[in-house]
Parts: structure tokens; sequence; C-alpha cells
């Protein structure tokens, strides 16, 4: 029998590879994502609109045992907090926050009766480190952060696991889009910058979307039955420093 996974967020980068691995690996996979993806079941939804998120969740549940989670919806805004507007405050907030509030409490229900489910907050090496102009971003990811330790406590006695995924400088379409917006502010060259992302990893290179959903997949298993309310930090070595 196929085990149940929702991914948030699951039509392009960490979000597709885990999909894609889940899928490999003979989960049945619900993508709740505003982007249509052919891999796994796509459920068109817009992750700010918390009723619609509730609603499609609570639509699988009455079909299906959740055994995962991966809330991996978000997006990436850089700048100061003079340079952050309140709307734009808000739109991180709702999407990287609110949105796996949402996708949390709805699944905690189906997970509290089946007596068992694996949660996993994907987050960012900036739950535990600062980096300049990134105000917004790295206040949501540590809201991610807490958020995995608190359900962690709150569900244990249910067997349910909550962890946060901690990537560092991961290769994605998100990464790409946040160099050339910075291009094209500061006229830097769009190779130069690769490069230089890459030299601050002390193992030398960027991390793939792959090598993050494998974790997540781990993490999602038998394998990790005694792991929760932690931070996997996957960042090549970025935080150590």
């Amino acid at each position: 029998m196929k085990k149940t996974c929702i991914v948030t967020g699951g039509s392009s980068g960490i979000g597709l590879s885990v999909v894609k691995l889940f899928v490999e690996n003979n989960y049945q996979v619900f993508n709740l994502d505003i982007q249509p993806s052919d891999l796994g079941q796509f459920c068109q939804c817009d992750i700010t609109n918390l009723k619609q998120v509730t609603s499609i969740i609570d639509k699988i549940s009455q079909h299906h045992h959740i055994d995962a989670l991966v809330s991996n919806a978000g997006i990436h805004f850089s700048a100061t907090i003079e340079n952050t507007k309140e709307e734009q405050l808000d739109k991180v907030l709702s999407i990287n926050v609110k949105g796996a509030y949402a996708a949390v409490k709805a699944v905690l229900p189906n997970m509290k009766a089946n007596q068992q489910g694996a949660i996993i907050l994907i987050s960012s090496e900036q739950a535990l480190v600062g980096k300049p102009n990134s105000f917004a971003y790295s206040l949501s990811k540590a809201a991610l952060a807490s958020m995995a330790k608190t359900t962690a406590l709150d569900y244990a006695s249910f067997n349910i696991r909550a962890n946060a995924v901690c990537p560092g400088t991961i290769e994605t379409p998100l990464y790409h889009n946040a160099i050339e917006s910075y291009c094209r502010k500061s006229g830097a060259n769009k190779d130069d910058i690769h490069k230089e992302e890459a030299k601050l990893q002390p193992l030398g290179r960027l991390g793939q979307p792959e090598e993050v959903a494998e974790l997540v997949l781990f993490l999602a298993s038998d394998k990790a039955k005694f792991i929760t309310g932690s931070l996997q930090v996957i960042d090549g070595g970025y935080t150590t420093q």
C-alpha cells in the first residue's frame, strides 16, 4: 500500500525534487501549488488562501492516511528592515509562515487519528545565522524552525514527528532569480556572483535540490523515527564558519 505525502510548493526547485523522489519511492504525492506540474497529483492552490489550503487537505484526509507533510512553499525577499514596506513583509509572512501554519494545522487531525505522521518544514540556514539585506526572509525562516520545535513537543504523544530542514545556498530557480535581481540593481556580472557564492561554501560549491530532497525523504521515513524537533542543516558547512 502506498504511503501518502502532501507537498506545498512542489512544482519547482526543492519542492519539485521532493515530489519526484517521493514518487520514485512509491508515495502517492499531492502537490499544492499555484504553478501546474505533471509530477504527482497536482492540486491548484494559493498557499496564502488559508481556507483553500485547509479545504484541499481536508478532502485528501477523507480518503487517505496522511503519512507526511512537506511544507516547502516560499518566496525570497532581499531588503533591510528600513527598506521593507509593510505590504512586502505581509506577503513574505503570508506565504512562508501562514501557509505553513495552515498546512500543518490541517494535517494534524488525520495524523492524530492514525497515531503517526512526519512533518517536515523547509526552513533555511538563516534560522541559525544572520545575513545582510534579509530581514523579512530570515524572520520567516526562523519562525518555521520554531514551528517545528513547538509542534514536535505538542504532538509527540501522538507519534507525530516535526523537523525543520535548513538548506544553505541551493541552486534553484529561487536562487537564480535572487542573483539576477541583485545583478540588475548593482550592475554586477552574474557569472562572477555565482562563483563568489560557491566560494563562500566550505565545500566549494552550491547545494543541489536533489540533495535536500534526500534528507527530506529520510526524515519522513521510519529510519528517522527517533528524530523530532530538530533543525537539520544542509549547507555545505556554511554555518560552521
